[in-house]
C-alpha cells in the first residue's frame, strides 16, 4: 500500500537537533528529531505554543525517516549573556510582533553561560507522512504550508535559517525508506564510505544491503508542559549509493 510522503531538504549554514541537555551544554543529536520537525511544521501551519492539543496530535501522527546527504562539521558556540540588561527585555517573534521578557528570577541572576552545539554546512533529506492521512492537517495542507509558510521557518533554533525552500515535493511510496531511495541527492552530497547514514522508524524498512541497529532517542515533547518526555527506538543504518534510484 502506498503512502503519501512529503520530501524535505534541510540545508543551512547551521542547524541543531535538540538532544539531552547536561548542565549548560545544549548538545545536538546526529539527525532531525521528532519534536524539532513538529515545531517546524507547526510554524509553517501558523500554530503557536498555545495550540498544545494541535501540536500534540501532529506529533502523535508524524512518522519520518532521514538520509544524511552531507555530514558537515560539528561546531560549539560558547555564549555569555546577562539577561537583566534593559535592551534584552524586548525581542521580536516569528509572528512579527514584539515579545517582552518580564524579568523573572532567572533574568536577575547575572551572566549566563551556554555551550550550544550545531552542525555546520550539513544537508539532510527527510521523508515524512501522517497517520492517519485524512485527518486535518492532511498531507496536502502540510505541502501547502511548507510552500507558503505562515511564519519564518528555522532548523532547530531561530538563528538557524535554511538556505532555501524546504519542500522537495510529495510522492507515493510503500515505505519512508523507499521514498528516500528515490529522493534526489543534494548537489553537495558527500557519501561516507560509499553510502549515507540513515534513520527510519520501523524494522520492515531496514536495509537489505547492510546492518542496522536500534538507537534510543528522547525526542518526544509534552507540548502542554513544554518538556521532553519518553523514550523510543529508531533504526539507524545506511543507504548505499547503489540503492539510490537517482544521483
Amino acid at each position: 500500500m502506498s503512502r503519501e510522503v512529503l520530501l524535505l531538504r534541510l540545508d543551512g549554514p547551521l542547524m541543531s537537533f535538540g538532544d539531552t541537555t547536561v548542565d549548560q551544554r545544549n548538545v545536538t543529536g546526529p539527525a532531525p528529531t521528532l519534536s524539532m520537525l513538529v515545531g517546524l511544521l507547526g510554524n509553517a501551519l501558523g500554530y503557536d505554543h498555545a495550540d498544545v492539543h494541535r501540536l500534540q496530535r501532529l506529533q502523535d501522527r508524524l512518522c519520518f525517516a532521514v538520509r544524511r546527504d552531507r555530514r558537515g562539521e560539528a561546531l560549539i558556540d560558547f555564549q555569555t549573556v546577562d539577561l537583566a540588561q534593559e535592551f534584552l527585555r524586548d525581542s521580536w517573534t516569528t509572528s512579527g510582533i514584539p515579545a517582552t521578557r518580564a524579568g523573572g528570577s532567572e533574568a536577575r541572576t547575572g551572566t549566563h553561560i551556554r555551550y550550544r552545539h550545531y552542525w555546520a554546512d550539513a544537508v539532510f533529506t527527510v521523508a515524512l507522512c501522517l497517520e492517519p492521512a485524512r485527518e486535518d492537517p492532511t498531507p496536502e495542507a502540510l505541502e501547502q504550508a511548507l510552500d507558503t509558510p505562515e511564519r519564518p521557518l528555522f532548523l532547530g533554533r531561530k538563528s538557524c535559517l535554511p538556505s532555501g525552500p524546504l519542500l522537495l515535493g510529495r510522492v507515493g511510496a510503500p515505505t519512508l525508506r523507499t521514498a528516500l531511495l528515490g529522493a534526489p541527492l543534494d548537489r553537495r552530497a558527500q557519501p561516507e564510505a560509499g553510502g549515507f547514514a540513515a534513520w527510519w522508524p520501523r524494522p520492515e524498512e531496514a536495509s537489505t544491503a547492510g546492518e542496522a541497529y536500534l538507537r534510543p532517542v528522547v525526542d518526544e515533547r509534552d507540548w502542554a508542559n513544554q518538556i521532553h518526555v519518553g523514550r523510543r527506538l529508531l533504526w539507524e543504518g545506511r543507504i548505499e549509493r547503489s540503492e539510490l534510484a537517482v544521483g
